[in-house]
Order: structure tokens, then sequence, then C-alpha cells
């Protein structure tokens, strides 16, 4: 389905991520089963961090985020660039890696223990306008900002039903990697040790799960409570597959 809105050009729908694809990831598997990843280190991905919006954002992150979501953050971005590669060649060679790095570096920034605390709003969303705000000034254009928010919003908005962004499919297919091991045919073993080795976890799974409970504590009504209130930081504090990963760093 293509869009027919005036707000922006055919070239900034697909550079920002912003095309339609199904919310059910299983879905699109079913029409297109999961190719083998390429076998990729760190080294061999490209950050863009000599985009001038990219290093005031990767600068902001650093400074705001505890070390294991930031370290987070940056493998999500690895796990992306190779899912985006390897799984959706067609989106590849025109999605922007700037907006990539920008949602992976913002997308938990709502989860910090003061923005936790200093709004009603589910972290998801106060977090997309906290990104909105933020990417625009430091210079990003409004179709680039307004992908990153609405990406960051819907990144924990599974379900079966509907659209979402190719930008917001991807964050959702990283971060469940991370956090829950999902889909772990989408990344080779040789990147999943040399990604972790990078960006070490340090306890992520319990942290995460920690954060998960500690916002469902603060409020009841929160976004996360949908993926399961006990399920979801269960499912991430046992994440098998990085089991054998979760303490380096420590």
């Amino acid at each position: 389905m293509s869009s027919t809105t005036p707000a922006a050009s055919a070239d900034d729908i697909a550079r920002h991520g912003w095309t339609a694809v199904p919310c059910d990831a299983n879905l699109i598997f079913e029409k297109k089963p999961i190719a083998k990843p390429s076998a990729l280190k760190v080294a061999d991905i490209r950050f863009p961090a000599d985009d001038p919006v990219v290093a005031e954002v990767q600068q902001y992150a650093k400074e705001h985020l505890p070390e294991q979501t930031y370290n987070h953050s940056m493998r999500v971005y690895h796990w992306g660039f190779i899912i985006i590669k390897d799984q959706f060649p067609e989106h590849s060679s025109k999605m922007s890696l700037s907006t990539w790095a920008l949602t992976c570096l913002l997308h938990d920034i709502g989860t910090t223990h003061d923005n936790l605390r200093t709004t009603l709003l589910s972290f998801e969303f106060y977090g997309g306008i906290l990104a909105l705000n933020l990417t625009q000034k430091h210079g990003a254009s409004t179709a680039q900002a307004e992908a990153v928010a609405e990406a960051i919003i819907r990144h924990q908005d599974l379900g079966t039903v509907g659209t979402i962004t190719f930008l917001g499919q991807v964050i959702q297919l990283a971060t469940i990697y991370d956090n829950m091991g999902g889909n772990p045919r989408l990344i080779d073993e040789v990147t999943r040790l040399d990604v972790n080795e990078a960006f070490p976890r340090k306890g992520w799974s319990g942290c995460f799960a920690k954060t998960i409970r500690e916002e469902n504590g603060l409020k009841p009504w929160a976004h996360t409570t949908h993926l399961g209130e006990e399920d979801f930081p269960e499912g991430v504090k046992n994440n098998s597959l990085m089991a054998d990963v979760d303490n380096w760093g420590l």
C-alpha cells in the first residue's frame, strides 16, 4: 500500500522507513522465509557517526542513558542493520542509516530514572516526544524526526492486525531479538557474539526486566502491560538466547 500524503515525497517515505508493512512479523516471514544472515562483525557494519545529527544525538544518549541501556541501543542498531540488509534488500538501498541510528539511540530514552518519574505517559510515548524535539533541534527534517518518533512510540506495539512503518517493524524485530531472543535465525552466531563483545550486556536481561516492573509499578496503566504484566518481564529476564553472554562486562 503506497502513501498519498502530501506531507512527504515518495523518496522521503522510502528513505525514512515510512513504508507500511504488516504489524505481524510472522505474516512477513510466511510470505518470504528468513534468509541466511551474513556473518558480519561490528567492524563490517557502518555507523553514520559522520552525520552531525547522529553525532549530537549519540553524545546525548551517552550522557543520559545508563551504560547498559546505551549498549543495548547500539546492539539493536547492529542487529537491525543486518536484518534490513539480509531480510529486506528492497529497502536496504533506500533506507537512511542515520534515521535507523537515531531511532536506536533514543528508543529507550523514556526509561531513564528521571524520565519515568517526570510524566504520566508510558515510556514509549514520552520517549517519542523527546526524540521528536531533540532530533529536530539538531537539524533533522520533519519527515526524519517524525519517523523516529513514530517508531519509538510503537516499538512495543506488538500485534497481528493492521500495519506499521517499516522502521517500526525493524525496531520491533531488533529489540525483541536482543531482549527476548525472538527470531534467532535473523542473526548469525558470529555476529551475535561479536556485537555482544563490543557492547556488553552487563546483566541487561535482569536490568531491563527490573525497569519494566518499575514502570508498571509507577504507572499501572503503562502501555507495556499489554505485553503481559508477568509474561514480559519474565521473558526478558529468562532470555535463553543471550544467557551465555548476559554477564559479559560485569
